[in-house]
């Protein structure tokens, strides 16, 4: 009996993510001899539409290919019902459904709906890695990069490679095949042309050296920016942070008491490198360990809300989140109703 043509991939690792969501697509591409594409989040599209669509034939080209962002939010039964019953039943529809979550699993009934041998978890890549990847990309586009400069990028850049690989891409426009990128190339090219993310937003939080106030005011402003992007998405903004102040907690878990932390131990624990050292240092000296769980309480607890009211109030939650986080540490608003 032939597979629906329906796939679950989940996990945080974006990058080889959507190379696996490209390869499906150019394989229906070239099967059905055309596809109709369309993308939909969750939140924004009922479940009961994109099946109706997926039943019905597209009227420009012989199938559909849809890619539905968020699947963890598919939480109603009804909603469930629906789509494993047009799972169960699809098996000779040319049509695509790619289900995609940056969590690991979504609703059970779901994932076992799914062909076993349509499912994976892409997991965030280990640390150890990193490096090899950095240097693999280079070496394929053309370039070398000295060791200094791998570990800078790695400092600088969010932990997936879809990430990595447009801001190393960068190089590529400013210098000629065969150079070697230094340290202080990737100071001039990624500081001056950085753009702002979960990671930057963080950094602003932290700077020790300013008044809670000057930190909220570059915080905010930083914020502002982001949601002016295409890319805007509120609950990757929070998955963002909450890797950060779970990377928080760690240090001072690693820190507590009188014992020595070596260096291979930072390292393992995703440290490596005096930037990231020096950036956890300063944001311990402003948040204790209790005040990084209570701000990961708060960043789960907004993600909920977020998620449950869609993007109406979106905007004003990361506000009120970000002033929790830098004014109050976490705790007064950890309970917040929106």
């Amino acid at each position: 009996m032939t597979e629906p043509e329906v796939y679950l991939f989940t996990g945080p690792e974006a990058g080889e993510k959507n190379e696996a969501i490209e390869n499906i697509r150019e394989a229906a591409a070239k099967k059905n001899n055309g596809i109709e594409q369309y993308k939909y989040y969750a939140a924004d599209i009922r479940v009961e539409d994109i099946v109706a669509q997926l039943q019905n034939a597209s009227l420009f080209s012989p199938a559909l290919f849809i890619t539905l962002r968020n699947a963890e939010q598919i939480k109603q039964k009804s909603d469930i019902d629906v789509l494993v019953s047009w799972i169960k039943s699809a098996e000779n529809s040319p049509n695509t459904l790619v289900l995609i979550s940056d969590e690991n699993s979504i609703d059970k009934r779901i994932e076992i709906a799914v062909p076993s041998g349509h499912r994976k978890i892409f997991w965030e890549m280990f640390e150890n890695r990193k490096p090899q990847w950095v240097e693999g990309f280079f070496r394929k586009n053309g370039f070398s990069v000295s060791p200094d400069a791998v570990e800078q990028i790695l400092e600088m850049v969010e932990n997936n490679t879809e990430t990595l690989k447009s801001e190393c891409s960068r190089f590529f426009f400013c210098f000629e095949k065969g150079t070697e990128i230094t340290a202080a190339d990737v100071e001039k090219i990624l500081s001056h042309n950085r753009e702002e993310s979960a990671f930057t937003l963080f950094d602003a939080m932290a700077e020790n050296e300013k008044s809670p106030q000057q930190r909220l005011e570059s915080a905010l402003e930083i914020l502002q920016k982001i949601r002016s992007t295409k890319e805007s998405n509120g609950i990757a903004l929070i998955a963002g942070l909450t890797y950060c102040f779970r990377q928080l907690r760690l240090w001072h878990s690693l820190h507590s008491g009188e014992k020595n932390v070596s260096e291979a131990e930072l390292k393992a624990s995703g440290f490596a490198g005096k930037r990231a050292q020096a950036k956890y240092s300063k944001a311990a000296k402003i948040w204790s360990q209790g005040a990084a769980s209570s701000i990961l309480a708060l960043l789960s607890s907004t993600d909920i809300s977020i998620r449950e009211t869609g993007s109406a109030l979106e905007e004003t939650q990361l506000f009120a989140l970000i002033y929790s986080i830098v004014i109050k540490n976490g705790i007064f608003c950890a309970t917040c109703k929106y």
